[in-house]
């Protein structure tokens, strides 16, 4: 073989190693899919006494992005059913190739799903504390979440869990009254309480939904056998558009760590947190929620084309000379969802079993 012949030959094997390397990590490396589609927003507006601003209109909200402006495309008000705004559509805002490969944090995944942001209510998961904690006020608390439970409007769906040191799902998603009101009055106190692990699994399970998405939280004590942080379940309740509600009762504001908290989670969200000290202050806390709810703006929108595939920033402000001085509450960003962590969780008792071993 002349020299020239072994050097081409020596050339091709390298060539072809080198492809057939390229080749197979291609196969074995995860294609990540980022979740950049349809963001939707609640937003409560108030007046500096804490009364409810009603009656606005799209045009009076200015939402941005990592300061990039963005067009609403779905907007409601309360329990009213939500309307599209004329001539946008997912290719206003962003391209057809990432619209094609993505999916939004709280972006449906079919037309039949895509109506469900249209619906009116909400989706309301309730996660009441059965721990050791809750010995000498269990009845009360019962009796105060049926009052709400049964206070709720028609178009609302709620859902009944709660927890010690497991989760028990005691009524799924439902707008059956009867059946949420029959797992309230099944549960029984337990031991332990792991709030954070039990909590995170609530938000994985709201988070399947469209729509406006709910928890309202029944805490009488601090958290002592979680393994989950509460940093990690904040971020993914704000990443997934679902706004956290806390009832805290008299133990728990006696742990500092928790009353700073359960703050931080709750505005985090959007939502509030309450300090009852008794039964009447947790059924005013209750009432509170209700009406909240009842006054938030459903604001959806398509991002426009940006880069950050991290934690993204969202500014929502009034426009107009006669709205200043009113005060909005809402989440302030989310960060992206790669789509096999969305679209591919683990059925939930995979997700209960790998938390609360």
């Amino acid at each position: 073989m002349t020299r020239k012949h072994f050097v081409f030959l020596s050339l091709s094997v390298i060539f072809l190693f080198v492809r057939g390397t390229q080749t197979l990590a291609q196969e074995v490396e995860p294609r990540i899919q980022v979740n950049v589609d349809m963001v939707q927003l609640n937003v409560a507006v108030t007046d500096n006494k804490g009364n409810y601003i009603t009656g606005l209109k799209p045009k009076d909200f200015a939402i941005t992005e990592d300061r990039i402006p963005q067009k609403i495309a779905v907007a409601s008000e309360g329990n009213a059913p939500a309307s599209t705004l004329a001539g946008l559509t997912p290719s206003d805002s962003s391209s057809s190739a990432e619209a094609d490969q993505s999916e939004g944090p709280d972006r449906p995944q079919s037309t039949a799903q895509r109506l469900g942001l249209l619906a009116p209510g909400a989706n309301i998961f309730i996660l009441f504390d059965t721990s050791n904690y809750m010995y000498r006020g269990f009845v009360y608390a019962q009796d105060a979440i049926a009052d709400f439970v049964r206070s709720l409007e028609n178009p609302n769906k709620v859902a009944f869990y709660s927890y010690s040191h497991d989760l028990s799902r005691a009524s799924l998603l439902t707008s059956d009254r009867s059946q949420v009101l029959r797992g309230v009055r099944t549960t029984v106190a337990g031991d332990e309480a792991a709030l954070y692990n039990c909590l995170l699994l609530t938000v994985k399970d709201a988070a399947r939904y469209t729509g406006r998405k709910v928890i309202v939280v029944f805490s009488n004590g601090p958290d002592n056998a979680s393994m989950v942080p509460p940093e990690d379940v904040a971020e993914l309740a704000q990443s997934t558009g679902i706004v956290i509600y806390m009832i805290s009762t008299r133990l728990a504001q006696l742990e500092p760590v928790s009353i700073a908290v359960f703050e931080r989670m709750t505005k985090a969200t959007g939502g509030k947190v309450y300090f009852a000290k008794n039964w009447k202050e947790e059924n005013k806390a209750f009432a509170s929620i209700r009406d909240d709810l009842a006054h938030l703006y459903s604001l959806s929108y398509y991002p426009q084309p940006n880069p950050n595939r991290g934690w993204r920033t969202i500014t929502v402000k009034l426009v107009g000379p006669n709205l200043k001085g009113y005060h909005i509450r809402t989440r302030n960003g989310y960060r992206i969802q790669a789509a096999q962590v969305s679209a591919g969780m683990p059925p939930i008792t995979e997700l209960q079993d790998s938390v609360t071993k």
